[in-house]
């Protein structure tokens, strides 16, 4: 029986092999599946802080899956901020808050969906502006920011075409004191009005 042992070279070889396919799983799912972003500005604030580390998943808009009202979706910029001169490479992060038909205003301080108060614990002051009433057009979203008095958003731009969607906010991964999910559907919200009240 003829058994050599390995070479050194055919165990670097077979080293770097392993290295380069993990490193082609790894670009694979960050372009398919998942990405890590960054929260540059206070559009979101309360839910997602200023430097927040947050994970993206991007299968849900590939697959044409449902983004119910509440989800908190990163986008591309639309194309009037784009010919406004925002950077055309730049991603948004807002809320949806209206599904295609859905009539949506802002009036009072307060959002209206179908002629309905829409339930927002995460808001500290009333809406400074009024908007609407709009019908979100077919293959389109309206998305506010949480923090409405200093969000760039569908009340200054309008609905945002879906396929502009790059994905859904996640998981918080930092800062560490704050790891965890994200909550974003209406039905997260309106369980916690019930135990509240």
């Amino acid at each position: 029986m003829n058994s050599e042992p390995p070479t050194t070279s055919n165990s670097t070889w077979s080293g770097w092999r392993s290295l380069v396919l993990w490193l082609c799983v790894a670009l694979l799912l960050r372009w398919l599946v998942i990405e890590p972003r960054w929260i540059p500005s206070g559009s979101m604030l309360p839910t997602l802080e200023l430097q927040d580390r947050i994970l993206v998943e991007k299968v849900r808009p590939k697959l044409d899956r449902p983004l119910p009202n509440g989800t908190i979706v990163v986008f591309h910029a639309p194309t009037v901020l784009v010919e406004a001169g925002y950077d055309p490479k730049a991603a948004l992060i807002k809320r949806v808050v209206g599904q295609p038909g859905d009539d949506i205003e802002v009036r009072d301080g307060q959002l209206l969906r179908n002629g309905d108060p829409v339930l927002e614990p995460w808001r500290s002051e009333a809406m400074d502006y009024s908007f609407g009433p709009i019908t979100v057009p077919e293959g389109e979203l309206l998305v506010l920011g949480d923090n409405r008095n200093a969000s760039l958003d569908s009340h200054v731009w309008g609905p945002l075409p879906r396929k502009e969607v790059i994905g859904t906010a996640l998981f918080r991964y930092w800062p560490l004191r704050r790891v965890g999910a994200i909550r974003f559907s209406d039905l997260g919200l309106l369980e916690a009005d019930e135990q509240l009240g």
